[in-house]
């Protein structure tokens, strides 16, 4: 697939220069013209179709240039079946990210190929129905993946190309998408510039979303307050904290989505702190199938785990099942610090309990502050104690050493001050752990472990970061 879609055509530019890059480019399109240009076959799948229309004229010429009049001939022949392909497959590409971007490249397709007015607008409408089912009012889609709303504003970017290569305006609609998706972008970036860790994801390469930010056309503000995308962003003189605060993502929309909610990331400056393991996303890995639906689970994350349990269940098949249906948030600023408090109910079934999670970063960004509560809720309650673990995994180069006390750690990095951590009401661990790295390599690391038991009663768990200067 990533042959078929033709986007290391913008890897390829970057490397090489036109009249050395369009060789390699030219050869390859010629063989896919041979293997796959005569027939419908899987490589003609809607999403594909998209994605590669935009790319091919993106990067024309690097598969142009050729002074083959009969290749040129069978290329453009080629891209305008493809796009009457796409004009009656489109909207059976799966929704979300595929749909979208399907539609997208037959805009692209009728803004510079065979268009005109007509067909322009039919895939305009196409594009504004992909989105609106697929892309929260907030910008962010409803995968809730980092991955895929860098993916999203990828395609708005090159679409909005399309438009200025074709000398026209884009639709205010798409302007709109486009600097909403990338706010939802910027909001889940932390401070060193690449992404926080969620729905399987990983960081990625700072470059790579630094590139796609300077040219995607598209100017927007970082998104802090959320509504459907969830993640909250509380920044502070370089100290960034993002939190999961929105249930996971339906299955429909989301290939793979996470237990994580309530799970928190932390940078100082650009040292990453706090992490979630993250997992390949789309990137091919070696890491075992088996690892890899571990990751998806509470335990991975940043947060409260009750009982072992995840606070969404993950179903062997990979599907999300039971678990939060309802997150309430409650966010405030003053003089002194942000602050967020929020609370899931994915542990009420099974536990009579609801977690909460109450979090506040000093306006001087040195010290953050959290409260886990346990509150009984419901019918539901426990006989006599379970056990709960608070986790906060650590990024790979951190160290973490305790104190005499065992209540508190160190936390030594190469790029940041040293941070304190202590705990109140239950006992801290060191253990190993593991992160997905942004070329979705895993590696080793530790975690901070509290661990203690609640009863029907429930409990409160005090905890602080504070950097030492």
């Amino acid at each position: 697939e990533e042959l078929q879609r033709f986007s290391w055509l913008r890897d390829l530019a970057a490397a090489a220069s036109r009249e050395k890059g369009a060789k390699l480019g030219e050869a390859i399109a010629g063989r896919w013209l041979l293997a796959h240009g005569t027939r419908v076959d899987p490589s003609w799948a809607p999403h594909l179709w998209g994605e590669r229309l935009l790319f091919w004229m993106a990067y024309a010429p690097y598969l142009l240039s050729s002074r083959d009049a009969n290749y040129r001939s069978a290329l453009l022949n080629t891209m305008a079946r493809g796009a009457r392909h796409l004009a009656t497959t489109a909207d059976q590409a799966a929704p979300g990210l595929p749909r979208i971007t399907a539609w997208a490249g037959l805009t692209a397709a009728g803004l510079l190929l065979q268009g005109g007015l007509a067909r322009v607008a039919r895939a305009e409408g196409g594009l504004a129905r992909a989105l609106a089912s697929a892309q929260h009012d907030d910008g962010g889609l409803m995968s809730r993946s980092p991955a895929e709303q860098m993916a999203l504003v990828d395609r708005l970017g090159l679409l909005k190309a399309a438009y200025a290569a074709a000398k026209q305006e884009p639709p205010e609609a798409l302007e709109n998408a486009g600097a909403a998706a990338l706010a939802a972008l910027h909001g889940v970036t932390m401070g060193d510039g690449t992404l926080s860790s969620w729905q399987g994801g990983n960081p990625g390469e700072a470059a790579r979303l630094a590139a796609l930010v300077e040219g995607c056309g598209f100017r927007a503000r970082p998104l802090r307050t959320p509504r459907g995308w969830g993640y909250h962003r509380l920044t502070a003189l370089g100290t960034v904290l993002v939190v999961d605060a929105a249930p996971p993502p339906a299955t429909r929309v989301a290939r793979i989505g996470s237990a994580s909610t309530l799970a928190i990331e932390i940078s100082d400056g650009v040292q990453r702190l706090v992490v979630n393991c993250g997992g390949p996303g789309s990137t091919p890995s070696t890491i075992p199938a088996e690892l890899i639906q571990a990751l998806r689970t509470t335990a991975a994350h940043s947060t409260l785990t009750l009982s072992d349990t995840n606070s969404t269940s993950i179903h062997p098949d990979g599907s999300l099942g039971r678990g939060v249906t309802d997150v309430s948030v409650d966010r405030s600023e003053d003089n002194d610090a942000s602050r967020i408090e929020a609370s899931h109910d994915g542990y009420v079934r099974a536990f009579g309990l609801t977690h909460s999670r109450a979090l506040s970063l000093g306006n001087d960004g040195k010290e953050i502050r959290g409260l886990d509560r346990l509150q009984p809720k419901g019918r539901k309650k426990i006989r006599e104690s379970a056990p709960y673990t608070i986790r906060f995994h650590l990024a790979p180069d951190v160290e973490a050493v305790p104190t005499a006390d065992g209540l508190g750690a160190i936390l030594r990095s190469p790029g940041a001050p040293p941070w304190n951590f202590r705990c109140r009401g239950a006992q801290l661990g060191i253990e190993e752990s593991v992160f997905v790295d942004g070329q979705a390599q895993l590696r080793s690391t530790t975690q901070l472990v509290i661990v203690g038991e609640v009863s029907s009663l429930g409990a409160e768990i005090n905890w602080l970061f504070r950097r030492s200067s």
